[in-house]
């Protein structure tokens, strides 16, 4: 199959370009096993590490990744993936003729004499390639370095999605064919299966994990439900991250619509947003003085000034009641301030502008809200700030969808339509839940 490629300088100073090794874009087992390679991991957990023992030492400081949401654990099963020190991660190669496969389509994507215009756009939807690595203690093991996906994401929220119509390659047996088909009746039907996911809820701080089988479980009915769990922070429903991820999808279908060279079978999209809050300035607009009396004695320090745990601060009182509040830990501390600073208010007039002030850069359009008679509760209101943003600003969501798995991609001559039905279910479905 393919010969053994030229092995890349790792990236420079030790990491891929992204920095800090989080999670990467994947690979997958067998094609017959739902839940396959695993799409996706974290920075090393120190349990995970402890467990690892001698394993990691016999791997040269690799350690097992977490935050898996589909496949196989190394240590538990016969494959798995691994972190590197330098912040990328290890897929172990699978026996022939899969891993040759997965290895010979990296190498021909990432070719450095490569000029196909098609597989240079391709490049964009899939994680980097950094060749391959072995172990000094055992060199014949074999893993593909692949750029870490989520080293970007603070509290990253993952998801595997399997898209086609078929989960087997054309030179599968009439057994395996049966045998994938069981798994999950509907692939043909709905084009796409959910392996597992991992969601950040805001209000508990804490993850939420599905594995393969809560997606084997969707229904035709139940499908549009199971994938909006993965945008729901357990405050509200992400529709930023849904509108983002939509954008994405779709330049990966014009990719798709365009190239009749490569057919994919068994192959994934890995989703990543970011789960946490991002530091966000509120001004509370039109607050009576009457409201302000209404204000706790002490809550407002000097008359302009709260801070309630290092996370919420009010600056800026004016003589017209205006209060500018900076938010930067999330909803669930703010609800706490609330609860306490405004239990008694009963009838106000509110008006919210948002400016996300990420990397120094405010927003083109701000949010702007205003509700009489909130009867004490502006959480509802700043849930559709953070959470139901106008179109313009919904590209500013941190998201990435990456293509993944590559031991079933196949040269082709007409296009895959198997995938590019998949691709548009699953935009179908993400914008009846961005839309109802």
């Amino acid at each position: 199959m393919a010969t053994e490629p030229p092995r890349p300088a790792p990236p420079a100073a030790g990491r891929p370009e992204g920095g800090r090794g989080r999670c990467a874009g994947g690979g997958r087992g067998e094609a017959e096993e739902a839940a396959a390679q695993p799409a996706l991991g974290a920075s090393p957990d120190p349990a995970a590490a402890a467990a690892a023992g001698g394993r990691r030492r016999g791997l040269n400081g690799c350690v097992p990744l977490s935050h898996q949401v589909a496949g196989h654990m190394y240590g538990k099963d016969k494959g798995g993936i691994l972190q590197h020190p330098d912040g990328t991660v290890l897929k172990q190669l699978q026996p022939p003729p899969r891993g040759p496969r997965e290895q010979e389509f990296y190498n021909k994507v990432y070719d450095s004499d490569c000029c196909d215009s098609i597989l240079l756009e391709l490049r964009e939807y899939l994680p980097k390639y950094f060749g391959v690595w072995s172990p000094p203690t055992a060199p014949n093991d074999t893993y593909l370095k692949l750029e870490d996906v989520t080293c970007k994401f603070n509290k990253p929220c993952i998801m595997d999605v399997k898209i086609g119509q078929k989960s087997y390659d054309p030179y599968a047996s009439a057994e395996k064919i049966q045998q994938q088909v069981s798994k999950y009746p509907l692939m043909e039907e709905i084009g796409f299966l959910v392996l597992g996911m991992r969601v950040y809820h805001v209000s508990s701080d804490s993850y939420e994990t599905q594995n393969q089988h809560y997606g084997r479980s969707l229904t035709k009915e139940t499908v549009k439900d199971g994938i909006s769990k993965f945008f729901h922070n357990g405050y509200c429903l992400r529709k930023d991250a849904i509108a983002a991820s939509i954008q994405k999808i779709e330049k990966i279908l014009e990719w798709f619509e365009g190239q009749k060279q490569l057919n994919f079978y068994a192959s994934s999209l890995l989703f990543v947003y970011e789960g946490s809050c991002q530091a966000t300035t509120v001004r509370l607009s039109d607050v009576t003085l009457a409201e302000k009396r209404g204000v706790p004695k002490g809550l407002l320090s000097g008359g302009d000034i709260l801070e309630y745990n290092n996370n919420i601060h009010v600056i800026n009182s004016t003589e017209n009641g205006k209060i500018e509040a900076s938010v930067s830990k999330g909803l669930s501390k703010f609800y706490a301030l609330h609860k306490k600073a405004y239990s008694k208010r009963h009838h106000s007039q509110l008006s919210l502008k948002v400016e996300n002030l990420e990397q120094g850069n405010v927003w083109k359009s701000s949010a702007c809200i205003t509700q009489e008679h909130l009867n004490g509760n502006v959480i509802p209101q700043l849930e559709k700030v953070f959470c139901h943003m106008p179109a313009e600003i919904k590209e500013s969501a941190n998201v990435e969808v990456r293509m993944i798995d590559f031991a079933h991609v196949f040269p082709s001559n007409t296009k895959d339509e198997g995938y590019i039905y998949g691709l548009k279910n699953l935009i179908t479905v993400l914008q009846n839940i961005l839309d109802n």
